[in-house]
């Protein structure tokens, strides 16, 4: 998977360098051609192919009754609600 997008991130550089070196060519338009081309589209794709993985691993952390990030530590605040005047 990981393969696959650094394989477009590569073409699309590539896409915005001749944009951007080319004869009429410009660094906004370069730019607008990596993000619009690039950037966005791989980032929706990423998520989009990753919420499989992210659905399992919430499952998980649910059946096995473990706090989210595993630390042990407990989840509340280690600062006092109440202020005692001395």
């Amino acid at each position: 998977m990981y393969l696959v997008a650094i394989a477009w991130l590569y073409v699309v550089v590539l896409m915005a360098l001749a944009e951007a070196l080319g004869a009429g060519g410009s660094w906004l338009g370069a730019s607008i051609t990596f993000v619009l081309y690039g950037a966005l589209p791989l980032a929706i794709a990423l998520y989009l192919i990753g919420t499989p993985a992210r659905r399992a691993a919430r499952r998980r952390a649910a059946v096995s009754g473990l706090d989210p990030d595993g630390s042990g530590h407990p989840a509340s605040d280690a600062v006092a609600t109440e202020r005692e005047e001395a």
